[in-house]
């Protein structure tokens, strides 16, 4: 089964690291690539690189930033492929995020064809 780890990271945490800890951390993120599992992933820019879309009376609006201030920003993901939610789960609970404050949510891909 295919699982898209979403990683949220409090704002600010990296960027509060010494240089020697942050490579530390962005190997640490690297390495996770090399998961067998681990088909596809990315890190995001900065939320406040952002620009949301919405829809106001019919129309589209544009607006810088993110969607909301929240007290965690989605920084990034991994697609792994795994034999269930428990080896997914592993996996999850190496990302770095997890133990800097933020957190990963698990989520089953969902696989078949468009139509």
């Amino acid at each position: 089964m295919h699982y898209a780890l979403l990683i949220y990271e409090k704002p600010g945490v990296y960027e509060a690291l010494g240089e020697d800890e942050r490579n530390a951390i962005t190997q640490e993120y690297w390495a996770l690539r090399e998961d067998p599992g681990v088909f596809a992933g990315a890190g995001l820019m900065p939320a406040s690189a952002a620009t949301t879309v919405r829809q106001d009376n019919g129309q589209a609006l544009v607006t810088d930033g993110p969607f909301a201030d929240t007290k965690e920003v989605f920084a990034g993901f991994y697609l792994l492929e795994a034999d269930d939610l428990d080896a997914a789960l592993a996996v999850a609970g190496r990302v770095p995020a997890v133990r800097l404050g933020g957190s990963v949510e698990v989520r089953p891909v969902r696989e078949g064809r468009r139509s």
